[in-house]
């Protein structure tokens, strides 16, 4: 029986989208907004460009970047876990991408659209429930007039759920390749085998296809995942810890003056219990 790794490691996305043209082509046509007369059919692979991150997240970003035969640019992302940062950075890459392509033998109006596709293995919108997120420059009153230049895409991968099979198939069949397909994966569903590319794609994550070197690079990129998330846990904690202090100082000073305990409690979001215990 056939053992798989999880493709949103760093090895195993970068081998798949990274260097197998065909299977990046289906996710880019599968997931970003293209029109059907403009589908991606050819690409060419470019240099992988990264703005430096916070240092304990220097694990958490995988980037694939190429170009299509119009000149279209686009970067591919795996984000493992969500930073307040990360929209910014996204929009710094892109933006540096479509600046580039101007240089003294180029005008204005040669220049071709940048396309960011973010997957992130973490929620950043718990307040909306649609997991596809696309950003891009338009009127604020009349939506239908765009400038056309940079296309922000951000998938939250922990939302999405296969509700059916319809005119997003491939959308489809990579998400559930993404969430689906692990360490614990033992059988493969039949759907997705039925897909040529994202068939394809599982045959490169089998096990057997990497060398103890490469999977001993995975295991290490899992540790320092975990590590990682264990800082920011611990940082979030502290930072919950600090709020909670200072409002528990401020209810102190406000009860000392004679405030009343509803007023205090208005203020500062403390109970009546753990005012009165102060």
């Amino acid at each position: 029986m056939a053992k798989y790794l999880d493709p949103k490691a760093d090895l195993t996305f970068k081998k798949i989208f990274g260097e197998h043209p065909d299977l990046v082509i289906s996710l880019l046509n599968a997931l970003l907004p293209l029109d059907e007369g403009k589908k991606i059919t050819d690409i060419e692979y470019l240099p992988a460009e990264m703005t430096p991150d916070q240092p304990l997240r220097k694990n958490s970003i995988v980037d694939v970047r190429c170009k299509d035969i119009t000149g279209r640019q686009f970067i591919v992302e795996m984000q493992m876990e969500w930073t307040t940062a990360f929209k910014q950075r996204v929009l710094f890459n892109a933006s540096k991408a479509y600046v580039r392509q101007l240089d003294k033998s180029k005008k204005y109006h040669l220049l071709q659209p940048v396309y960011s596709l973010s997957l992130v293995n973490d929620i950043f919108e718990p307040d909306m429930p649609d997991f596809y997120h696309y950003y891009r420059m338009v009127h604020e009153e009349h939506t239908d007039k765009v400038i056309d230049g940079l296309n922000l895409v951000f998938v939250e991968l922990p939302k999405f759920k296969p509700q059916t099979i319809s005119k997003k198939k491939m959308q489809v069949l990579w998400l559930r390749f993404l969430t689906e397909i692990d360490e614990n994966t033992r059988e493969v569903p039949e759907e997705l085998l039925e897909s040529p590319e994202v068939k394809r794609a599982i045959e490169v994550i089998e096990e057997s296809a990497y060398s103890d070197a490469e999977l001993a690079a995975y295991d290490k990129f899992w540790d320092t995942i975990r590590v990682e998330q264990a800082f920011v846990d611990e940082a979030e904690i502290r930072y919950n810890l600090g709020i909670q202090e200072t409002k528990r100082e401020n209810a102190r000073r406000m009860k000392a003056d004679g405030m009343t305990v509803e007023l205090i409690a208005k203020y500062t979001s403390l109970t009546a219990e753990e005012i009165e215990g102060l």
